[in-house]
């Protein structure tokens, strides 16, 4: 019974934009000369690692902080600079990580704060940085702040949110509103100790922190130097749109949720219910505001590189591009760009979306980013399946190379540029709380495991990832296949096309070029990165899976000949192969980047 920063400039042309540093107008006008030189985040390739599932180092089946320490060359190898871990703080891992306990030491099977500071000084020395995951929202029950506030100590007394619900009719005790949890059921807790419920927006051994106390404001800060004076780059910040509530009423009651209308036979589904009184409260903006006075006020002090700030938000695009700040605010340097996860198919199986909807996905961040700020692209993460599954096997190249030819940061989930895919786990295998929630019969719909099994690095034992006899979550079959040791050795690979992509951003044409792109038909996806003076680059990709010969000169403005720099591991044409752009002939899923003469 197991469960284990651009102005944009839109031509008149269908389809067709122009995306350029400089712009005026409404025009073609560029000037990218006047471009100042850009900070490290604003062109950086940023790497997600699942620490428990990257390299386990002592072969109790769990990856470490031992781990990844052996592996920093590999991550300097595929250009890689800067990388954020999932976290890695102490915690009795009811979410693996998200559920903690204390905020300022390391999980004991992950290593500890020595195992750390020698992860900062060995990155410092190849020129990679450390991001740590900032978890904001909420902390253990095992956290001593949470019994503390349990036992009403003073000072903690409201470090929660805690409320007395109400008694019904049949004078039967309630939780104050119907607001439910992310991971199945009420998000209310009754707490006998206390006499009290408690909120938990995730699991219940995950109770969320009271914002409206300045006591808990300042506490996170205190998180946010204690780490800063450790050395990481920065922090990813998690689940930020849950921060804050609306304020009870008179009465001590939370408005209760309206319906929205999905999953109408399932009450207990969290998207049962529109979120409007526990996301995206205005609060809420302030809140990543203050935090980025703090990095910088940090950097101002003590020197240095910039720390960045990154944050997760799944919200609408416009509450999205407030977290950017305002004209008096700076706010985040990156708040994620999901929209190749969420702006697809709403059921994220993208296999056969065409390249119109390719159009659409980069424009809807391209058109509503403020100016002066800096994109980012982001294809995958722990919680989502991989690129591999949700867009297709035969479009992991196309992906990375998109994602890594738009302008801005890119953030590569481990294992994307070996072309890992979903793992079919068994509900015996499952771990992850959101399937273990739900039933043998559902629990693949909801479960995140899949996309967090180990690390693929060779065809040994376990994939090479421990020596153990078993792992923490079973390793993908196509290990065989798929891991970096094969992929090293084959001149066409996933591997070896993500690192061409990566010495190729190291160009001044895609760290500074004007931005066009275009789609002919729903096969064809163009995108021009151009720069005076330097070689212009034009990304050809065929999204569908039938043969197409197309003309591109008016969807991206050029015309002549170009030749071959990089293809996927479909394509059969060479390096060096003359491509002329009214005639361009592309197989099944085939993505080429070409060059100028």
């Amino acid at each position: 019974m197991g469960c284990k920063g651009f102005i944009i400039c839109l031509l008149s042309l269908a389809n067709t934009f122009i995306i350029a540093e400089g712009c005026r107008g409404t025009g073609g006008s560029t000037n990218p000369t006047a471009t100042t030189e850009k900070d490290w985040w604003q062109t950086a390739q940023f790497y997600q690692i699942y620490p428990r599932s990257f390299k386990d180092s002592n072969g109790d089946g769990i990856g470490d902080l031992q781990g990844i320490i052996s592996k920093l060359s590999y991550l300097k190898e595929i250009g890689v600079n800067a990388t954020w871990l999932s976290p890695i703080y102490v915690s009795p891992m009811a979410d693996f990580g998200y559920d903690i306990a204390n905020f300022f030491d390391i999980q004991p099977e992950y290593g500890n704060l020595t195992d750390f500071d020698e992860l900062i000084q060995e990155a410092n020395k190849l020129g990679l940085k450390i991001i740590m995951d900032f978890v904001p929202n909420h902390s253990s029950d095992e956290n001593i702040w949470f019994k503390k506030s349990v036992n009403r100590e003073k000072g903690y007394e409201d470090y929660y949110v805690w409320n007395d619900g109400y008694v019904d009719e049949n004078g039967k005790r309630q939780p104050p509103s119907n607001w439910l949890q992310a991971f199945r059921g009420s998000a209310w807790e009754w707490n006998e100790q206390r006499q009290q419920y408690y909120l938990h927006q995730f699991a219940v051994k995950q109770p969320d922190l009271n914002y409206r106390n300045p006591d808990v404001v300042a506490q996170m800060k205190r998180v946010l130097t204690y780490w800063l004076d450790r050395g990481v780059a920065g922090f990813r910040v998690d689940a930020v749109p849950w921060m804050f509530e609306v304020l009870p009423d008179e009465n001590g009651r939370y408005p209760d949720e309206p319906l929205s209308g999905l999953y109408s036979d399932d009450p207990l589904n969290f998207d049962y219910l529109s979120h409007i009184y526990t996301q995206d409260q205005p609060e809420t903006i302030d809140m990543v505001y203050q935090w980025r006075k703090l990095l910088d006020d940090y950097q101002r002090i003590h020197g240095g590189d910039t720390r960045v700030l990154m944050i997760e938000t799944w919200s609408n695009i416009n509450e999205v591009m407030k977290l950017y700040g305002n004209r008096s605010v700076e706010g985040a340097h990156l708040p994620f760009n999901f929209q190749f996860i969420a702006g697809g198919h709403a059921d994220l199986d993208n296999t056969d979306l065409g390249a119109g909807g390719f159009v659409d996905i980069i424009s809807k961040w391209m058109d509503n980013m403020p100016a002066g700020k800096t994109a980012n692209w982001v294809m995958g993460n722990h919680d989502r399946s991989r690129v591999g599954t949700r867009y297709g096997d035969k479009r992991i190249d196309l992906m990375n190379m998109l994602q890594m030819f738009l302008p801005g940061a890119s953030v590569t989930y481990m294992g994307e540029e070996i072309g890992m895919i979903d793992t079919d786990l068994s509900w015996e295998d499952s771990v992850d709380p959101a399937a273990c929630n739900a039933s043998p019969e559902t629990y693949d719909q909801f479960s995140r495991d899949p996309e967090r099994t180990p690390f693929q690095w060779s065809t040994d034992t376990n994939a090479g990832f421990s020596t153990n006899s078993s792992t923490w979550l079973p390793v993908n079959p196509y290990y065989l296949i798929t891991n970096v040791e094969s992929e090293r050795a084959r001149p066409k690979s996933h591997l070896n096309v993500y690192k061409q992509m990566s010495e190729l951003r190291q160009t001044k044409t895609l760290q500074y070029g004007n931005l066009q792109y275009g789609n002919v038909g729903e096969n064809v996806l163009a995108i021009k990165r151009s720069l005076p003076v330097e070689k212009t680059y034009i990304l050809l990709a065929n999204v569908l899976g039938h043969a197409k010969t197309v003309d591109v000169t008016d969807v991206i403005k050029a015309s002549g000949k170009y030749t071959v720099k990089i293809v996927n591991i479909i394509s059969n044409k060479k390096d060096g192969y003359e491509i002329s752009l009214d005639s361009v002939s592309l197989s099944g899923n085939e993505a080429i980047i070409v060059e100028s003469q």
